[in-house]
């Protein structure tokens, strides 16, 4: 019979690096880059994310059930790092990234039991692919590529002589598609979208992430938007099925 605590995967990500980067420069300043030079860019994040799914380590453990809020993620962060970048050659882009986030929780499970929750989220995203110009001041990107997780779930009733813990690893293969175009001098909007697993890791995962960005130096860009990320993960009586949504702020420096 599945039991809920009261927030132990609220963790999952109390802030979290966007993936791939999303935030970049204004169509029109990458427009600059001689077609033969490399370029590039380091960007890093806050993403604020409420969760919501079910986390089940394995056939007979408890199932963790969720569903969090913005107010309530920070409290539970026990650690995170994230970092990802760009590099660009022409129309020639490869992207990258990295991060981790790990969290804990005490709470109650029925009938007022004491128990305990952990949850640590790790993932490597490469992908690489075309640059397109469809028109003055927008660059579209298709990309193809591959995200690595790495999940542990913990969830603990000393009382009841319960620990069910499982670590799993998988690689998702990935598809995305970024468009960049500028609104007016120094500000532009970027739409991120990306769908993977397909069954060869994970069941399926995509994500959706829309930003404004603002440029303040020559090399420094600032931005502000929302992400939504759900993964599908299912291996025998493991199994992951959630989402992360929230508002994202984020810096980027170009060089």
């Amino acid at each position: 019979m599945p039991m809920t605590l009261p927030a132990p995967a609220r963790s999952l990500a109390a802030v979290a690096l966007l993936a791939f980067g999303t935030v970049g420069l204004p169509a029109t300043a990458e427009a600059q880059t001689g077609a033969s030079d490399w370029s590039g860019q380091v960007t890093l994040y806050g993403w604020g994310a409420g969760v919501g799914g079910d986390l089940t380590p394995f056939t007979g453990a408890p199932t963790l059930s969720f569903d969090k809020s913005l107010s309530e993620v920070l409290e539970d962060l026990d650690g995170a790092f994230f970092a990802t970048g760009l590099v660009r050659r022409g129309d020639f882009v490869v992207v990258g990234d990295f991060t981790y986030s790990a969290s804990s929780r005490d709470g109650l499970v029925p009938p007022g039991v004491p128990a305990a929750g952990e949850v640590d989220i790790t993932s490597v995203t490469l992908a690489a692919g075309q640059r397109f110009r469809p028109a003055a001041g927008t660059t579209v990107d298709l990309l193809g590529g591959f995200r690595h997780w790495r999940l542990n779930g913990l969830v603990e009733v000393p009382l009841a002589g319960v620990r069910a813990e499982r670590e799993v690893t998988f690689t998702d293969p990935i598809l995305a598609l970024r468009v960049n175009t500028e609104v007016a001098p120094r500000w532009s909007l970027i739409g991120y979208a990306d769908v993977g697993g397909f069954g060869v890791g994970s069941e399926s995962t995509w994500q959706g992430v829309v930003t404004a960005n603002y440029q303040a130096t020559d090399n420094l860009y600032l931005s502000a938007g929302w992400r939504h990320l759900y993964l599908d993960y299912r291996d025998g009586g493991t199994r992951f099925e959630g989402y992360l949504s929230g508002p994202l702020i984020g810096a980027t420096w170009r060089f």
